[in-house]
C-alpha cells in the first residue's frame, strides 16, 4: 500500500486512456498536460502517431505565456478548437490523462466544446 503519489498518478493515467481507447473508434485523441506552470494540450491520431494541433500557455500569440489559472486554460481551450477545426478534425475524445476533471482541465474542456469540438 505504499504507493507513491506518482504511481497512483500513473496508474489512474493508464486506466482513463485504456477506457477511452475501447470506445474512441477512429477519432483523434485531445490530450491534456497540465503542471504547476503552463498547460498545454495536442491532438493526436493515434493511428498515424501525428500531432495534428497543439496549443500551450508557453506561446506567447496567446497574451497568457507562463500562466496556469483558469483564464490561460480557457484561451489554450479555445485555440486548440480553432486549430483543430483548421486541420479538419470535428470530433475527438478528450484524454485528461491522470488529472482530474476539475478547474483548468474542466476550463480548458468547456472553452474547446464552445468553440466548435465534439466529445
Amino acid at each position: 500500500m505504499a504507493n507513491t503519489k506518482r504511481e497512483l498518478f500513473l496508474k489512474r493515467r493508464l486506466r482513463v486512456r485504456n477506457k477511452l481507447r475501447e470506445h474512441a473508434g477512429d477519432r483523434p485523441r485531445l490530450s491534456v498536460h497540465r503542471s504547476n506552470r503552463n498547460i498545454s494540450v495536442q491532438v493526436i491520431d493515434d493511428v498515424s502517431g501525428r500531432t495534428l494541433a497543439a496549443a500551450s500557455t508557453l506561446e506567447k500569440d496567446l497574451g497568457v505565456a507562463g500562466k496556469n489559472n483558469l483564464e490561460a486554460a480557457a484561451k489554450v481551450g479555445a485555440a486548440i478548437a480553432e486549430r483543430a477545426r483548421k486541420a479538419g478534425v470535428e470530433e475527438v475524445y478528450f484524454d485528461r490523462g491522470g488529472f482530474l476533471f476539475h478547474g483548468k482541465v474542466k476550463a480548458l474542456a468547456d472553452a474547446a466544446r464552445e468553440g466548435g469540438l465534439k466529445f
